[in-house]
């Protein structure tokens, strides 16, 4: 059985308004100016969005978490159309229906709009009650019947909840991300534990064939020999090294924390690629701001770190070609700049950049950024890019200040 609705004394007041005189029907209209700016209260407190159309979209009513959401203003209620504002939902959901005996469609979306700006929301669209709410809906009670009885049918209305649902989706984007990420190092790992053991292997049964070379006869024959032997085990050592530096630039590690200035770290790592610059003809320049702060940061993690944004600069350039970088500070961050005057970077692959296995590069296997990133992530740091094909990269990453970190780690620790 159906509930009947509660009259308020506002009701009752409606159902003899034509009995009042006129100071009554001033002291009735008060008291509806009254509860209709308390109803506007209440709807502009409620943070969901909250939008009255009728069935070609016209909005009748809006309130302010939806013109926050939307982008529409005040003065567009009563002239403006839903569509116009959320096209993705007119594209999921078609043209409402103007009949009002037709089935009342009851649709959730969730939508992406980009303006005033990105934003996920989700979308609740029904109808307002049926035909006849809306054939009576603006007589008294008393009055419904007879005033009303003539009228047609009122034209159905619609309301649209609108819900934010950006943090939660960034939220499950990250957790998703997350979790693709530490299986791909699980992978990684168990691939590289797989190839160390034949290495292994390989390595013993060379020992034996060292010693069993020392015992031959033909001393020329077997230095021959011993010395293709000994090129084998130096290439051994060095795919196991090769593996040993791989599992440690993947494996997820919390950051052995310590002072740590940045300018040394970027000069070992220059040292380390001198060599492949000057024979690719690459000039690089170091730019620095005066007394740049030392970090709080783990030393290995930020060579690491700087080793394959260098290593990304590089191969971006042919022969010839610059490296320009430069470090700067304020109160809060110390930042770094590597700018390179490569083949750029297409806008597509800049918002995949990070992505594990996604790579450009002819032989390249898409794991270095996503490295940067995590160990960014691990010193609550940020990281900028900007890029135009033929125009060459700036990668700029930047670390909060050892008396910042600090600050922040006793917050959290709250």
């Amino acid at each position: 059985m159906p509930l009947r609705k509660r009259q308020s004394p506002l009701d009752r007041l409606l159902g003899r308004a034509d009995d009042l005189d006129p100071a009554n029907l001033a002291i009735l209209v008060q008291r509806i100016a009254r509860e209709r700016d308390l109803l506007e209260t209440v709807f502009n407190t409620i943070q969901e969005g909250i939008i009255v159309m009728d069935a070609a979209g016209l909005i009748e009513y809006a309130n302010r978490a939806a013109a926050d959401l939307t982008g529409f203003r005040e003065s567009d209620i009563g002239k403006a159309v839903f569509w116009k504002f959320v096209p993705a939902l007119a594209r999921a959901v078609g043209r409402l229906p103007d009949n009002p005996a037709a089935a009342a469609p009851v649709i959730t979306r969730e939508v992406e709009i980009t303006y005033p700006e990105p934003r996920h929301v989700r979308i609740h669209l029904s109808r307002l009650g049926d035909a006849s709410t809306f054939a009576d809906c603006d007589a008294p009670p008393r009055l419904r019947s007879s005033a009303t009885a003539n009228l047609a049918p009122a034209p159905p209305r619609y309301v649209a909840i609108l819900r934010d649902i950006t943090a939660e989706k960034i939220s499950t984007q990250d957790l998703v991300e997350s979790e693709r990420i530490n299986s791909i190092f699980t992978l990684a790992a168990g691939v590289a534990h797989e190839l160390g053991n034949p290495l292994n292997s390989i390595n013993i049964h060379l020992q034996v064939m060292g010693r069993r070379l020392a015992k031959l006869r033909d001393k020329a024959a077997a230095a021959r020999l011993a010395a293709s032997v000994s090129i084998c085990s130096g290439e051994i050592s060095r795919l196991d090294g090769i593996i040993h530096h791989f599992l440690e630039a993947i494996r997820p590690a919390q950051p052995d924390l310590r002072d740590v200035p940045l300018l040394g770290v970027i000069a070992e790592v220059l040292a380390l690629v001198k060599t492949q610059c000057e024979d690719l003809g690459i000039r690089v320049s170091v730019t620095t701001g005066k007394d740049l702060p030392v970090i709080s940061g783990d030393a290995n993690q930020l060579k690491q770190l700087f080793f394959n944004l260098l290593k990304n600069a590089m191969e971006a350039m042919d022969k010839g070609g610059r490296i320009d970088i430069s470090a700067d500070a304020d109160d809060e961050f110390v930042r770094v700049a590597v700018r390179d005057t490569g083949v750029g970077i297409e806008r597509d692959a800049q918002s995949r950049m990070f992505d594990p296995y996604f790579t450009t590069k002819v032989g390249g296997h898409g794991l270095g950024m996503m490295v940067v990133m995590r160990i960014l992530r691990a010193h609550g740091g940020e990281i900028g890019v900007e890029s135009a094909p033929g125009r060459g990269t700036e990668v700029t990453v930047q670390f909060p200040q050892k008396h910042r970190r600090v600050r922040l780690l006793a917050e959290d620790g709250r």
